[in-house]
């Protein structure tokens, strides 16, 4: 077993030893046809001598190995740093052509090994590990991996550059699906499976799930448009991919072999099912009749199946029977489902495999050990039964040669021996092995098989048909047909040899103007040397190699193992007489010709013309320097598919094509010249159809170019189309974008204007939070306030009421006086008037109270009316004085100081008003003293004059009016009242004025008192107002 360690390389090779076949196709490997050819051959011995186990160790040991090992390379990757530390490999997976897998680390360094060129290439470092890998996509140079961050990330393995990036997955993907077109992927985590568009990158679909029922996987079934999703709980759904419909569903397994599902694998053609679990039970379904048809026990030594993974076969059609089965113990065992038996088993329990990996081909196994390396097993290795077709069939095949193998075909090969009649009899006793080897029913069916999946009999039924391989094809026919080995390693020892010392002078012989193509001979010739030194000395080789150097001068390798497989197998006999000529092939030759033109073989012999001058230099320069390029292909795809003898036949061939001229030539040296001008000759035909060639392909280019010209335009013509619709189809899917997208914004929009509000909201109750404790102080302040008010105003009124409770008092004194003094008047003046003046007296009295009462009654009710009305104002604006409390309370500032203001200048009129009216009063009272003197005066008077006139009847009046005079004239003289006791009539009647005057002067005083009575009242109130507004 070969080991490579990565360390901090970013390229290099994988192997230094690539293991190989020895025998294919029933033709001998190059080693073995070699040395039997050497150790049968008389004169090799003399010729080699001691070389000749040296070179046969060079070539066994060095070039070729034919042992194969079970494991073709492990590879582990060490970092070189200070604290050096192993690398462990996590994921892996293969491309579509199985020849190249990918692997990534933990420390996310994604590699790419290319197991066919041998060679091994960093192609990214994503700075964290990767946890799934896909390497079949429609671009092969692309590849999907998922990282630890949940996100998918596609890179190009030869520009090294991301090409894109998708997210949406919210845990670990840990299985990444490709569709078998390479259009679609499906990406499966833990809560969630997504569908993208590999040609877009973006997210078709996305299968959500509930949080009770988990995702094993979801994957697309091999060449169909199928997925299917098996679920934690042992549900499994199939979808049609492009509608998402789903199509069934399978039964639950029975309870008797019941199992939770962890691992699923489906065979090539989709058919069969395998799932497995916590269990030593297989569960096989077939998909087609959607049923459990078989389940397999594993030995007791699996407790649980980690992995599952169908072994590919060539041969079985897509209907894989080898079972790969990843237990828990790190052993992986190969069985076949149908038998039911153990075939194989790779790891163990010391080193144990993590993960695995089957290429599509089926011919190596790429495996994930525990300890973070990777192993590559070569399943042809491993089992003998892998890869080979039924055994059925191969005896269908075998048995129809057997029953109609006749004499005839024994004739034909004993022809072919008859031919080589002329060469010594060892050569007829190889033939005759070769013979027996022939009958042999495995010769025949390994004659015509292949590598790379070719049968050589429909290749030359195809070259019958064609006349030669197509062009495009035909490196790859000639390496498949020569079974070439490529093995890099032994080659590139025998050029780091370096140039051979026979060849270091090569230009100076032949002069080739490309120095490429002469560094390229000089190095395949001296690589040839190394390998024999018998090469060294063979003077023709230059020749024989120089047709095929420039050939293949791009790939030197291809060049050394064509002409060392062309040497070994149709060159074997030219050696037998070195440095001679090859008789014994130049012999046959002769015999053939002999055989089938006696004619041109006696006019050779009459003038002298041996093999040597018509045959060999045909042979040494394999037909280079008289055939054109085109007719040399051609004529090496016909060698290469037929026996070696096939290239004798054709220098006999040749010889008799060119009978006319050489009949006709007697000397040695027409000969020559005739071999010259027939190479001329055949030149200037060449060139000639050449041209006709090449005008009739201008004209059939120019149609095939017109024609592809009306092609690309109908083809340019549905592109567009296509591009229209594709237009149109992004045009709509934009709009839906965009549609969606201003749904989205408008949502967000929507969203953000409803948090707004919800904070506005919270802002407008908080602020009518604070408003309303805010209101709450000022009301309480204001219910002080207006408590201190009430109060002030209790106390207001309190005073006013004790002050107009002494007014009433002093008035109700004043009025109980003036009540008995009317009582008195009346009295006295009741024997004066008359009965109805008294009754009218006393009406009016009645009425005039009666109407201060109505009066009174009216002021208090207008009163309450007042205030009721007051206060449904007061309610009606307390609402709207809420508002301006801040306001108001600035303006009361200011009234209060203006109504205290007003106060003070309200009670310094109303003391002067006071004084006023007190002096009033006292001038009243005066008047009134007066006026009762008067009327006292006035009174006694008549009242003496009455009885004076009641006495004496007929007394003169004019003293009496005289006396009357005299008491008016000193009635204003209160000093004079009570001295006068005679008054003159002129008096009496300005006293009687006087009378009157005072009476309305009462009246006017009575009048005054009311209004005063009236305006204090209205003071009184406007005080009770004030508190009221200023509450408000």
């Amino acid at each position: 077993m070969q080991s490579t360690d990565l360390g901090n390389k970013e390229s290099g090779k994988i192997w230094h030893r690539k293991p190989s076949p020895a025998t294919r196709d029933g033709r001998t490997s190059i080693h073995q046809l070699f040395v039997e050819r050497l150790l049968c051959a008389k004169d090799a011995s003399k010729c080699w001598g001691r070389r000749r186990n040296k070179t046969h160790f060079r070539f066994s040991g060095v070039l070729w190995s034919l042992h194969i090992g079970v494991i073709i390379v492990n590879i582990i990757h060490n970092t070189s740093d200070y604290h050096p530390k192993v690398l462990r490999f996590l994921n892996v997976a293969f491309d579509g052509t199985g020849d190249c897998l990918i692997a990534g680390d933990h420390q996310g360094n994604i590699y790419v090994f290319d197991l066919y060129g041998n060679r091994f290439n960093l192609v990214q470092r994503t700075a964290q590990a990767c946890t799934a890998l896909a390497f079949n996509l429609r671009r092969k140079s692309e590849f999907l991996v998922a990282l630890a961050d949940y996100s998918i990330k596609c890179f190009d393995t030869v520009t090294k550059e991301l090409v894109s990036w998708m997210r949406g997955h919210e845990s670990s993907v840990f299985s990444i699906s490709v569709h078998a077109s390479g259009k679609y992927a499906i990406t499966t985590s833990s809560d969630t499976a997504q569908l993208w568009d590999l040609d877009t990158f973006q997210r078709k679909r996305k299968l959500n799930i509930r949080q009770s029922v988990g995702i094993q996987k979801v994957f697309f079934l091999p060449l169909s448009n199928t997925i299917l999703s098996c679920f934690k709980d042992n549900s499994i759904f199939a979808w049609e991919c492009d509608t998402l419909f789903c199509k069934y569903q399978l039964p639950a397994p029975p309870e008797s072999s019941s199992i939770l599902y962890k691992v699923f694998a489906v065979t090539r053609d989709g058919r069969i099912l395998a799932a497995g679990g916590k269990s030593n039970h297989l569960h096989l379904w077939c998909l087609e009749a959607r049923q459990l048809f078989r389940i397999i026990q594993m030995s007791t030594k699996v407790r649980a199946i980690r992995h599952l993974e169908f072994l590919p076969d060539s041969f079985d059609a897509g209907s894989n029977q080898v079972l790969g089965v990843l237990s828990q113990d790190g052993i992986m065992r190969f069985i076949n489902i149908q038998t039911c038996k153990l075939l194989f088993e790779i790891g163990s329990l010391d080193e144990g495999i993590s993960s695995s990996v089957i290429s599509p081909h089926g011919r190596y196994i790429a495996s994930i050990m525990e300890n973070g390396s990777l192993n590559i097993y070569s399943v042809q290795a491993l089992t003998q039964e892998i890869n080979k077709p039924p055994l059925p069939l191969v005896k269908v095949i075998e048995d129809l040669p057997k029953n109609k193998l006749s004499s005839s075909d024994l004739k034909m090969k004993v022809t072919s021996g008859r031919v080589q009649q002329p060469a010594k009899s060892r050569g007829n006793k190889i033939q005759t092995r070769i013979l027996k080897q022939d009958l042999t029913g495995d010769f025949e069916s390994k004659k015509n098989e292949l590598p790379d999946g070719l049968n050589k009999k429909r290749l030359q039924i195809l070259l019958k048909g064609y006349g030669e391989y197509p062009t495009k094809y035909r490196m790859f026919i000639w390496r498949s047909l020569l079974q070439l080995p490529e093995n890099h390693t032994a080659f590139s020892s025998l050029i780091d040899k370096g140039t051979h010392v026979t060849f270091l002078n090569l230009q100076k012989k032949y002069p080739i103007k490309s120095r490429k193509l002469l560094r390229v001979l000089q190095r395949t010739l001296s690589a040839l040397a190394h390998w024999s030194v018998i090469f060294s000395d063979t003077p023709y080789l230059p020749l024989l190699a120089f047709p095929f150097v420039k050939l293949f001068q791009n790939n030197q390798l291809i060049c050394f193992e064509v002409i060392a497989t062309l040497i070994i197998n149709w060159c074997q006999h030219w050696f037998e007489y070195f440095p001679n000529p090859p008789i014994n092939i130049l012999s046959m030759i002769e015999n053939v010709l002999a055989f089938h033109d006696k004619e041109l073989l006696q006019h050779f012999i009459d003038h002298d013309i041996t093999s040597q001058l018509y045959a060999w230099p045909l042979l040494e320069t394999v037909f280079s320097e008289v055939l054109t390029r085109e007719e040399w292909l051609k004529l090496f795809d016909n060698i290469f598919s037929n026996h070696p003898s096939f290239l004798l036949m054709t220098v006999v061939a040749y010889n008799m094509c060119s009978r006319v001229p050489l009949l006709n030539c007697n000397l040695k040296d027409d000969f020559e010249t005739v071999e010259d001008m027939q190479a001329e000759v055949d030149q200037q035909r060449v060139e000639d159809e050449a041209w006709y060639q090449k005008q009739e392909l201008l004209r059939k280019a120019e149609e095939t170019r017109r024609e592809m010209l009306l092609q690309e335009e109908e083809k340019i013509i549905q592109q567009r189309q296509r591009l229209a619709a594709v237009k149109r189809e992004l045009k709509v899917k934009e709009m839906h974008l965009q549609d969606a997208a201003r749904r989205r914004f408008l949502k967000l929009q929507q969203d953000q204007q409803e948090m707004e509000l919800r904070r506005l909201d919270d802002e407008i109750g908080r602020k009518v939070y604070m408003r309303d404790r805010e209101i709450a102080a000022t009301a309480r302040d204001l219910e002080m306030r207006q408590l201190e008010l009430e109060s002030q105003k209790r106390l207001y009124e309190k005073n006013l009421t004790e002050n107009q409770a002494a007014v009433a008092k002093e008035m109700r004194a004043d009025a109980d006086a003036y009540r008995r003094k009317v009582d008195l008047e009346e009295h006295m003046f009741h024997k004066l008037i008359e009965a109805g003046e008294t009754q009218s007296q006393k009406t009016q009295k009645m009425i005039k109270e009666n109407l201060a009462k109505a009066e009174q009654a009216c002021l208090n009710t207008d009163w309450q009316i007042q205030s009721l009305h007051k206060q449904k104002c007061d309610d009606l604006q307390r609402n709207k004085c809420y508002q301006e409390v801040a306001k108001l309370l600035r303006e009361n500032r200011r009234k209060e100081i203006e109504i205290l203001n007003a106060m003070v200048e309200q009670e310094a009129k109303k003391w002067k008003e006071a004084e006023g009216k007190e002096f009033c009063l006292r001038s009243a009272k005066k008047a009134s003293a007066l006026s009762d003197a008067s009327r006292k005066w006035f009174l006694k008077q008549e009242i003496n004059a009455a009885v004076e006139h009641a006495e004496n009847p007929c007394h003169k009046e004019e003293p009496r009016f005289q006396n009357e005079q005299e008491d008016s004239s000193c009635l204003p003289r209160t000093s004079h009242l009570n001295d006068s006791s005679e008054m003159h009539p002129s008096t009496q009647i300005s006293l009687n004025r006087r009378a009157v005057e005072w009476d309305t002067t009462e009246q006017n005083l009575i009048q005054k008192v009311r209004n005063l009575r009236q305006r204090l009242t209205a003071q009184a109130r406007h005080r009770c107002q004030t508190p009221h507004l200023l509450a408000a």
